[in-house]
């Protein structure tokens, strides 16, 4: 199934972001769809970039021959874990080639993931649309396995060419990230904290990390996030806000609420200006972490941190 229905850039589509995606069944379903759209690329002189799960790279490598020495790979296991990464990534391809055409072909929902992570991939395919409304020309492609495909990751959802051209995008993310995340579970360990307690609920997190066998150099990376999302929580979240700990599927999960607003759906996603005010904490968590799960609206901001331990 390939929901898009837009001419090829290479045959004189229009200008801008188009953003498209099929649903494979098989490994040479995937090559039939994926490989053509890289061929033509490469014919147009677009720089082409594909970030796909490493079995699929070998595959697309096999397929392509001599041409995919052209084409710059990455690993999206690897690059994509968070997703909230790969924006940056596609970003960063459009300021290394100024005034050039972009096509890619990136696989954010790859099969395997974790239901948070499946949640994530979601709300960062809706963002791209925002994010690169006014880039140059750049047309992304994302395959999808039918295996992981359903009610709650449908591409048609998510993917204006072939779906509703006419979604404001703006409002269905705000929808997206203003939904609140799965309750906190009755088992977690909570504390509240306000400035006397930071240092306090800190030690406290690098303690039970620690206890669930993380290195020291990992429970620094997460406590240092953690740090910053409660220093976010004080200074813009009324003053204080409330860390919950729990592990769920073999991850180690940090929650912190506060009653603050968040208004932009990107934070932590483009790098924030040197003198802005706030956003460079979520930055860094999403450096840091391997998944960060963020969602304001009327109720409040929840912030949650994700650590796979193996």
């Amino acid at each position: 199934m390939l929901i898009d229905s837009a001419p090829d850039a290479v045959n004189g589509g229009p200008a801008g972001f188009q953003h498209d995606a099929f649903i494979y069944t098989d490994e040479d379903e995937f090559v039939r769809r994926a490989a053509p759209f890289l061929r033509d690329g490469l014919l147009a002189g677009d720089a082409v970039l594909v970030a796909v799960p490493p079995a699929r790279i070998a595959l697309l490598h096999s397929e392509l021959g001599d041409l995919a020495e052209q084409i710059t790979f990455i690993d999206m296991t690897v690059a994509g874990r968070n997703p909230a990464r790969i924006i940056p990534l596609w970003a960063e391809l459009l300021r290394e080639h100024p005034g050039r055409s972009i096509r890619g072909l990136g696989e954010p929902a790859y099969p395997g993931r974790t239901e948070a992570e499946y949640a994530e991939a979601g709300l960062h395919e809706a963002l791209l649309n925002v994010a690169f409304e006014h880039s140059g020309p750049f047309r992304l492609r994302c395959p999808y396995s039918a295996s992981v495909v359903g009610p709650e990751l449908d591409p048609a959802d998510i993917h204006p060419i072939g779906g509703d051209n006419g979604r404001d995008w703006g409002r269905v993310v705000s929808g997206r990230f203003g939904d609140p995340l799965p309750a906190v579970p009755e088992w977690a360990e909570q504390r509240k904290f306000g400035p006397a307690e930071l240092t306090a609920v800190r030690r406290w997190a690098a303690e039970w990390a620690g206890s669930h066998g993380l290195s020291r150099h990992a429970v620094d990376d997460l406590t240092l996030s953690m740090h910053e999302i409660c220093t976010n929580s004080i200074r813009f979240g009324g003053g204080q806000g409330a860390l919950s700990l729990w592990t769920q599927d073999r991850t180690l999960i940090l929650d912190i609420a506060d009653d603050g607003r968040i208004n932009d759906p990107l934070i932590g996603r483009v790098m924030p200006p040197t003198d802005g005010r706030g956003g460079r904490g979520v930055w860094l968590a999403n450096q840091l972490c391997d998944l960060v799960q963020i969602r304001s609206g009327e109720a409040g901001t929840q912030v949650r941190l994700h650590h796979r331990l193996g």
